[in-house]
């Protein structure tokens, strides 16, 4: 069986890149950026006001000036004036443009203003450049701000928008499906008998995929019968990018997607992964480039197998930077006994010293799904016989 590593590397070869479209700014946020913002021009693009106070010429305060007249009053978004003599200052607002011939800022509170005139408090500090922000001290002109593949948050947007950017290029959203089989399945809110189970596993990767930013999602339950599952299956190749099933690809009887996807022309990247939970994990390609990923059934199984793969993939596909998950420490010692990777699902807590440990919350089996809202993700940890030690830093996955 394949290792997890290798199973991420066959996926990536096979995953297509998703095409770029351009979108009104206000429309990208969560996107991916498929191309590189620069700074359009220096910044700040002027020496800036920093504090509401005076503006002056910080050379004749020096010598000796305490007492200034206010010759005008410089508001941000005005053009600038011009100081018409050292003896002067100008009233300034936070944001404005320092007036020409003055180079440093008091600030209200150092100030005692009448009749037109301002006094200099002892404490007031003189000096070029105090309180003034200059220009391109933060950026200069065509400086890469935002690399492509970077995720569109709100600091990433704001950057966009000081660039001028009325649209960027960014990755479409793939056309997601997510699949359900098996009868003994019931919606929420439907009548259940005693040997029925609700239909939960695509409730929980429908709402993971939104709240990664995937707004292209649509659900579907198939029942175990063959012709069924062929023609539902055929439809969704022809129409989604990508397809993620839940159930159907262990070794039962009526476990009949692998065969399903067969007869369609899927090819078989890989079935079946040395991992615990999560085992019979299936990955194929569709002629038209669709990917499937068939999870097992067993809640806990579908949710690490998604978190662990599928979310991590379709980042890929859209062109994302990589990011290397998180690393976080055992709060306790665990012993995994099978040769296989074992993901734990934990819960996070802090010490005393702000230290971040993965205290070990194992569910009762696969299907034991409800003992996971108690816990903030999984760790995975390599296969046995082996005990892992309290501080064993391993990688840790959220669910959100």
């Amino acid at each position: 069986m394949l290792t997890p590593a290798e199973a991420d590397v066959l996926i990536g070869q096979h995953l297509q890149c998703l095409p770029i479209e351009s979108l009104p700014l206000a429309q990208c946020a969560g996107a991916v950026l498929r191309e590189n913002i620069y700074a359009e021009r220096d910044h700040p693009p002027f020496d800036r006001v920093a504090m509401d106070g005076v503006a002056i010429d910080s050379r004749a305060v020096e010598d000796g000036a305490r007492t200034l007249r206010v010759q005008a009053t410089q508001a941000a978004g005005d053009a600038p004036l011009s100081l018409r003599s050292p003896g002067d200052c100008i009233e300034v607002m936070t944001g404005a443009v320092l007036p020409a011939g003055c180079d440093c800022v008091i600030p209200v509170e150092d100030l005692q203003a009448q009749e037109g005139r301002v006094t200099l408090g002892a404490g007031a500090r003189i000096g070029a450049w105090i309180n003034v922000h200059r220009r391109g001290s933060d950026t200069r002109q065509g400086t890469l701000l935002v690399q492509a593949g970077s995720s569109l948050r709100a600091p990433e947007i704001a950057i966009a928008a000081s660039a001028g950017m009325a649209r960027i290029r960014v990755s479409s959203q793939p056309m997601l499906v997510v699949i359900s089989t098996g009868n003994e399945l019931v919606e929420p809110g439907e009548p259940l008998l005693d040997h029925q189970v609700r239909r939960s596993n695509t409730y929980g990767i429908v709402g993971s995929l939104r709240e990664h930013g995937f707004q292209r999602v649509a659900d579907d339950h198939i029942p175990d019968d063959p012709q069924a599952l062929q023609d539902r299956l055929h439809f969704h190749l022809q129409t989604h990018d990508v397809l993620i099933l839940s159930g159907g690809v262990s070794m039962g009887r009526f476990d009949l997607v692998p065969q399903a996807l067969e007869r369609l022309g899927v090819r078989t990247v890989f079935h079946k992964v040395a991992q615990r939970p999560g085992k019979p994990l299936w990955f194929g390609v569709a002629p038209s480039g669709a990917a499937v990923f068939g999870l097992p059934g067993n809640p806990v199984s579908t949710l690490v197998c998604f978190m662990r793969y599928v979310l991590p993939a379709l980042r890929g596909s859209l062109g994302r930077s990589s990011v290397d998950p998180e690393r976080l420490a055992l709060g306790e010692a665990v012993t995994v006994q099978p040769p296989l990777t074992h993901f734990l699902p934990v819960r996070c807590q802090q010490d005393d010293w702000g230290r971040t440990w993965a205290l070990p919350a194992p569910t009762n089996g696969s299907g034991d799904f409800t003992s996971l809202a108690a816990t903030d993700g999984f760790v995975e940890l390599p296969p046995g016989p082996n005990t892992y030690a309290r501080g064993f830093v391993t990688r840790f996955f959220r669910w959100s």
